[in-house]
């Protein structure tokens, strides 16, 4: 695959002002305050604010919210990640059905479910994910779901738990290229989210990942994680602006120029992934319905 110099040339060094493909609307609007008041009704938690998601303002506005469950205090210490650090207390089995019965209040034809890492419970949590699922297809039988699943550390026998429930599409991201996983996902393995992807896969399910641009890696190295992907069976994958949370997190090493992200999505599609959606403010869980 040939790299593009004009490409790579437009990007912009991160230590600079946001270009202005970045800049994102405050949120507003009727629908936005619905989805705030289910939220805060319920007691939940959303990925939308935890991670501090430039495109909750978008997606808010249309109804649609990326539910996190298993609490927002996450037991790993991503260094590009904005949720909370430490030791969570507890298990909430309610939260469940709380979460199904916000999903059937928002009336949504598409959910997206995400969790925090709970490496200290020994199915990391395959458990809650399970009665999530099936108390949300029970409240709420025609939306679709995408569940966006953290690492069960080679534990199959909870992967299977959760792929066992039939959500629609089983989403587990890299996050970066292999070389700056050290640094990016110090307590995850290359090796091992692959093989999770390519485990999803061989039980039956459609699997789907995703990574950050501008943390400093190579366009080679960005042709060899799709490559990756591909090959472990991914079908559906997400490229975004890596975006500093706060400055105690890794620093942005470049803007990258949508024209590039744009180059990414014509590579992965042409190495053979099914869908690729590839752009500055692409995460995990945007425009997840088009997905299906």
């Amino acid at each position: 695959m040939v790299i593009i110099p004009e490409l790579t040339a437009k990007n912009m060094p991160g230590n600079g002002p946001r270009p202005q493909w970045l800049r994102v609307k405050l949120p507003y609007g009727q629908t936005f305050t619905e989805v705030r008041t289910v939220v805060d009704n319920h007691k939940l938690h959303t990925v939308c604010e935890s991670a501090r998601c430039p495109n909750m303002g978008e997606c808010w506005g249309a109804g649609t919210a990326t539910f996190m469950i298993l609490g927002n205090v996450c037991t790993r210490s991503c260094s590009f990640c904005a949720v909370a650090t430490g030791k969570p207390i507890g298990l909430d089995t309610e939260e469940p059905l709380r979460v199904a019965q916000a999903i059937a209040k928002m009336k949504v034809k598409h959910a997206v479910i995400t969790s925090v890492n709970r490496d200290e419970l020994k199915d990391s949590g395959a458990e809650i994910w399970a009665a999530t699922i099936r108390e949300t297809k029970k409240l709420s039988p025609e939306t679709t779901l995408e569940t966006l699943i953290p690492d069960v550390k080679a534990n199959w026998e909870a992967l299977a738990l959760i792929v066992n429930e039939m959500p629609e599409i089983i989403s587990h991201n890299m996050e970066t290229v292999k070389r700056l996983y050290r640094r990016v996902r110090p307590q995850a393995r290359y090796e091992r989210s692959l093989e999770q992807t390519l485990r999803t896969k061989e039980m039956g399910a459609r699997t789907k990942s995703g990574f950050m641009v501008g943390l400093g890696e190579r366009v080679e190295e960005v042709y060899e994680i799709m490559e990756d992907l591909y090959k472990h069976g991914c079908d559906v994958l997400t490229i975004g602006q890596y975006l500093q949370p706060t400055k105690m997190h890794l620093p942005v090493h470049e803007f990258i120029h949508p024209e590039l992200f744009e180059h990414y999505r014509e590579v992965g599609l042409k190495i053979g992934l099914k869908y690729v959606e590839s752009g500055p403010l692409v995460r995990s869980s945007y425009h997840s319905e088009r997905h299906l």
